[in-house]
């Protein structure tokens, strides 16, 4: 009997035929469909074995099937071909695509942090083909991957040397082995950090082969307790910027400054992780002062370690900068080639730094600029996109105020006055229209807040306004196209 059932099931070519199939090689490819074809009918093949009332699980989609199985080989073959469509359009969700981030958080990781701005896309363009990576075109010989960043960086921080690599993970990973190998590294027990994907300090300790010394308590530290953990096994003082958090209320620990004055007297290395990688102070947008890498080597630090896709608004790596004798330690280590970064990040980066050789940084990189937008903007922003969107009967759209976050473990607590989009559907609840919106022809990210869908200015580029209310339009006809 159950063989019987399995004959009725159509071959992989039937399939592959339909009309609703057949656009699908040109655009996935002829082998990708097959496989999506194979694996529809093996779903089919377990329906068939366990139960006609299965649902079937396609690509994280629910597909709900009928109560009963399709008595014919033609009724199971446009089963099967919806199947396939459905894994499709699983595939087109899971690919990288380009989001409007309007969720508020301007730092989004799950969104690829700082945006970057339009001269460090033009130059991912640029220098996609070959390029000078780790050529000096006036020699011709070999460099290191990054000289060419050098110039920039001496003249915006005062640095004697730097190296890039692929994030400030491998940054701390690196230059606690480089340098502290097998010797004691001392740090204040508040400064501790866990950061997002469990990356833990103390376990980043472990595997660079530095001891890790801990003085103080979570929320009080002293100088005395850096000076007395001091021995002939010490290589180091670490100060670690806690920029996922902050401690308040009856708290102490003393300043990069104070740090580095005791570091040296002692013939101690002095290592400053600033966290964020700013290159201005943030205070002139009316948030709390973040640590700056300029900041820190007028401290005295030796070497100082930050991001670049965080407050200074460029791409993902990790940035070692300080005096020459250590960075050039730290590039010297075997561990340094396994985490170097490509040419396109360095494009980016190079092109970043330039804004702010240009005096334009805050106009020019997309982070800035958003911290920097003012409410009026925003609002002016939110009427045109609205006189744009129009009116639709099933929706009823409004600009509210509310607050941003800056995110990214960059300014925790730290609220930004912003201005929102907020959406309500008629028929549809808060999540089918947000999920509407992402899994638009135009991707938008928003926030889900009283039953209603939030979409936040702060952190919507404007040069997207124009295509958010295109998403909205197209959301809106595609639900009134959906009740008829």
């Amino acid at each position: 009997m159950l063989l019987e059932a399995l004959r009725i099931l159509p071959p992989v070519q039937d399939v592959l035929g339909q009309s609703s199939v057949v656009p699908l090689v040109a655009e996935y490819g002829r082998e990708s469909v097959l496989c999506w074809i194979r694996e529809a009918l093996q779903n089919a093949r377990q329906r068939i074995s366990v139960s006609p009332t299965e649902i079937l699980e396609v690509e994280h989609l629910a597909v709900a099937v009928e109560n009963s199985l399709p008595p014919e080989r033609e009724g199971w073959t446009d089963y099967l071909a919806e199947l396939v469509v459905a894994q499709a359009q699983a595939a087109e969700h899971r690919q990288l695509c380009r989001v409007i981030n309007a969720t508020g958080v301007i730092l989004h990781t799950g969104l690829g942090r700082a945006p970057l701005s339009a001269s460090a896309r033009q130059s991912l363009v640029e220098l996609s083909g070959y390029c000078n990576v780790e050529i000096d075109l006036a020699t011709s010989e070999r460099r290191y991957r990054g000289h060419q960043l050098e110039s920039a960086f001496r003249t915006l921080t005062g640095c004697e040397d730097v190296l890039i690599v692929n994030n400030n993970a491998a940054a701390t990973l690196l230059a606690l082995q480089a340098l502290c190998s097998g010797r004691e590294v001392i740090i204040s027990r508040g400064q501790l950090i866990e950061i997002g994907g469990s990356f833990r300090l103390p376990e980043i300790f472990n595997l660079s082969g530095a001891v890790l010394r801990e003085v103080g308590t979570t929320n009080r530290t002293h100088l005395e307790d850096y000076q007395r953990a001091c021995s002939a096994n010490t290589a180091a003082v670490m100060h670690v910027h806690p920029s996922n958090y902050r401690i308040v209320g009856f708290s102490e620990t003393p300043s990069i400054a104070e740090l580095v004055s005791m570091a040296h007297e002692r013939g101690l290395i002095a290592i400053d992780d600033i966290g964020s990688g700013a290159l201005v102070d943030v205070a002139q947008f009316g948030l709390p002062t973040e640590p700056t890498f300029q900041n820190s080597l007028v401290a005295g630090a030796d070497v100082v370690l930050g991001s670049g896709d965080k407050l200074l608004g460029g791409p993902q790596c990790g940035i070692i900068l300080g005096k020459r004798e250590f960075v050039d330690r730290i590039r010297r280590h075997p561990l340094a080639r396994a985490v170097r970064v490509d040419k396109l990040t360095l494009a980016a980066l190079q092109a970043t730094l330039e804004s702010y050789l240009r005096g334009e940084a805050t106009v020019e990189i997309p982070t800035l600029a958003m911290l920097a937008a003012q409410l009026p903007e925003l609002r002016r922003r939110g009427e045109a996109i609205l006189t744009e969107i129009g009116e639709f009967s099933a929706f009823e759209l409004s600009l509210e105020q509310s607050a941003a976050a800056v995110g990214g473990g960059s300014l925790p607590e730290v609220e930004l006055p912003t201005v929102v989009l907020r959406l309500q559907h008629s028929s549809l609840s808060a999540n089918d229209l947000s999920q509407r919106l992402r899994l638009g022809t135009i991707r938008v990210f928003g926030r889900i807040q009283q039953e209603a869908v939030f979409l936040d200015l702060r952190s919507v580029l404007p040069e997207d306004d124009s295509r958010l209310a295109l998403a909205i339009r197209l959301a809106a006809v595609a639900g009134a196209q959906s009740r008829r």
